[in-house]
């Protein structure tokens, strides 16, 4: 397996996530129940959950079958079913017009990761997002390319570079790990898989996984010559 080893990131500007994918919304029953965050799901509160972005991040979903837009904040985990990126609260999936349908494709774009954890933001009510305000943001790494051995763990796949260099240089910053990226390409598709921590001994990488599986539920081990 040849990876590429992602060194010395520099961060120039506020980090940034943009997505594409199915999202769904909660059903009623979920109403009043506790979210992976301790708060309580409320249909009429703009929220929703993801697989990986922080609690108390705001993210502006915008629903690509009719260009509509909402904000809401990420206070749930999920959703665990293949295909789909973001569970809707039932108010933001009525601010995109497609309660009737279920599901619907979206772009997510990350715009705030802190306001709301610094009570900035109210989920109750909309959040005005300017389409013309152009976001901006460098970085500066190196990049090797190795044949690793050991054990790592698997934290997500993407197929745009611009999402790999944001979460690789969280996930530096958050665990001092070694971060690789393996490069696969599936039906003429380039997909990059990031992969953090480079053990000799499967039950250390067991236990980075732990401690992973806390934000990243959906992690794995993965042993690099089986790659």
């Amino acid at each position: 397996m040849i990876g590429l080893l992602i060194t010395g990131i520099e961060t120039k500007s506020q980090p940034s996530f943009v997505q594409e994918g199915i999202a769904s919304f909660y059903a009623d029953k979920f109403e009043g129940r506790e979210t992976a965050s301790g708060e309580k799901y409320r249909h009429n509160k703009l929220t929703a959950a993801h697989k990986t972005l922080p609690f108390g991040t705001l993210v502006k979903v915008t629903n690509l079958t009719n260009n509509k837009s909402v904000v809401v904040m990420v206070n749930d985990r999920g959703p665990f079913v293949e295909g789909r990126i973001i569970d809707l609260s039932r108010s933001a999936a009525q601010d995109l017009d497609f309660v009737l349908y279920g599901l619907t494709k979206v772009k997510l774009e990350v715009i705030d990761e802190v306001a709301a954890r610094e009570s900035k933001y109210d989920p109750g009510k909309p959040v005005q997002v300017n389409p013309d305000v152009e976001e901006r943001e460098f970085y500066e790494f190196s990049v090797s390319r190795f044949s690793p051995s050991g054990f790592g763990v698997q934290i997500g796949s993407f197929q745009e570079m611009v999402n790999l260099v944001r979460l690789s240089d969280n996930l530096k910053k958050s665990y001092r790990k070694r971060v690789t990226v393996q490069v696969s390409v599936i039906k003429g598709v380039k997909i990059y898989k990031i992969i953090i921590g480079l053990e000799k001994a499967r039950s250390k990488a067991e236990a980075l996984r732990k401690r992973l599986s806390k934000k990243y539920p959906d992690c794995f081990i993965v042993e690099f010559k089986n790659l």
